[in-house]
C-alpha cells in the first residue's frame, strides 16, 4: 500500500472544443499521467506554457473533470467521490494562483476575505476568528494593518501573501500552488518562495508547485515532474534531475538555465521549432518534432516509461546516455 499523501495513475483530462459550424474537436490536455506526492515533500511539475500542468493541478482538486485514470488522495478514490468526500476535501486542500488580484472579491477587505474562509469551514469560534487571522497575516509576513485594506491597495507581493494566509486559513495538508510567482518581480519572487519553503517545513505542508523556471524550482523543490504537451516526460529527486537528467526535452530546460559562471560552458541542447499544437499531437513521441536525437522509431509508437531506480523514472526509447547529450557538432 502506498503511503503517499496523493497517488495519481493514468489520469487523462479532455476537453471538448467547437472548431466550426457543427463540428467539434478532442483536445487531450492530460495524458495518461501518473504521479506519487508523499506527504510534507514539495514536488514542482514543470513544463511549457500549454503542457497541461495547471490543468493537472485543478483536477487534482477536483475542479476539473477527469476523462479517465484515478486519484486517489490519502487512500480516498477522488473519481468515485461522494459530494461529502468532496467536502473533506476542500477542508484539506487548497490553491495558489497565478494572479493574486483577481483571486480575491475586489469589494471585501483582506481581512473579511480570510474571516470568510475561517467562517465557512468553521476554523474557529466567531470570538476568535479576528485574532486568527492577525496570526495568519503574522504568519506570511504581513502586519495585522493589513486586514482592513483592500486588494488594490496592496503591491503584487503583498496580495500574493495575503493570498498565502488566506489558504492556510483551512489548515490545508496540500496546496496546489499554480505558477504563484511568475507574475511577481524576481526579488519578490524569492521572497514567496522562501515564504512557503519556511511554512512547509513548520507545519509539515505538502505542495505541488507549478511552475516553468527550473531555477526557483531547484530551490524550493524535493522532486520534479517534467511536463510536455500532457505527458509527464520525467520524474525524480531534484539534485537527480539537474544532475543527471535523462529525457531530451528535460536537458534542454536545464540547460536553457542563465548561468552567470563564466567557467561553465556554453553549449546548449536546442529545441527546434515550436510546440505541435493540442489539438494535433504527433504520433509516437509527442517530443520526437522538436528533439535534436530523434530517430524514425520516435514517431512510431508512444515510449515506454523506462525506470532507472525506485526514484527516477522517464519516458524514452534512446539509450540514456543518448538522451542525455548535446547535439553533435557539424
Amino acid at each position: 500500500m502506498s503511503n503517499a499523501l496523493v497517488e495519481i495513475t493514468n489520469l487523462n483530462v479532455t476537453f471538448s472544443l467547437s472548431t466550426g459550424l457543427f463540428k467539434k474537436q478532442q483536445l487531450h490536455a492530460v495524458n495518461d499521467v501518473s504521479l506519487s506526492i508523499e506527504p510534507g515533500s514539495i514536488v514542482g511539475l514543470v513544463g511549457e506554457s500549454g503542457s497541461g500542468k495547471s490543468t493537472l493541478g485543478r483536477a487534482l482538486l477536483q475542479l476539473e473533470k477527469s476523462s479517465g485514470g484515478t486519484i486517489y488522495f490519502d487512500g480516498l478514490d477522488l473519481s468515485a467521490a461522494t459530494f461529502a468526500d468532496l467536502r473533506a476535501l476542500r477542508q484539506q486542500t487548497a490553491m495558489i494562483f497565478q494572479d493574486p488580484f483577481s483571486s480575491f472579491n475586489p469589494r471585501q477587505t483582506i481581512g473579511q476575505a480570510i474571516s470568510e474562509v475561517l467562517r465557512v469551514h468553521n476554523k474557529r469560534p466567531k470570538e476568535l476568528i479576528d485574532a486568527r487571522v492577525d496570526e495568519l497575516l503574522t504568519l506570511t509576513g504581513l502586519s495585522r494593518d493589513y486586514k482592513d485594506r483592500y486588494p488594490s491597495q496592496l503591491s503584487g507581493g503583498q496580495c500574493q501573501r495575503a493570498a498565502i494566509a488566506r489558504s492556510l486559513a483551512i489548515e490545508p495538508r496540500l496546496i496546489v500552488a499554480d505558477e504563484c510567482v511568475a507574475a511577481l518581480d524576481v526579488s519578490i519572487q524569492a521572497q514567496i518562495v522562501n515564504l512557503l519553503d519556511d511554512l512547509s517545513k513548520k507545519m509539515g505542508l505538502t505542495i505541488l508547485f507549478i511552475a516553468h523556471d527550473l531555477a526557483i524550482v531547484r530551490h524550493l523543490c524535493d522532486a520534479i515532474a517534467i511536463m510536455y504537451l500532457g505527458r509527464i516526460v520525467e520524474t525524480g529527486p531534484t539534485d537527480v534531475i539537474f544532475d543527471s537528467p535523462r529525457h531530451p526535452y528535460t536537458a534542454a530546460l536545464l540547460s536553457a538555465i542563465p548561468d552567470i559562471n563564466p567557467d561553465n560552458s556554453l553549449e546548449q541542447v536546442s529545441l527546434m521549432g515550436e510546440p505541435p499544437s493540442p489539438l494535433n499531437l504527433p504520433s509516437g513521441c509527442a517530443f520526437h518534432t522538436r528533439c535534436h536525437k530523434a530517430t524514425a522509431e520516435c514517431g512510431k509508437a508512444l515510449p515506454p516509461q523506462m525506470q532507472i531506480n525506485n526514484h527516477q523514472s522517464y519516458a524514452c526509447i534512446l539509450p540514456m546516455e543518448a538522451a542525455n547529450s548535446l547535439p553533435n557538432e557539424e
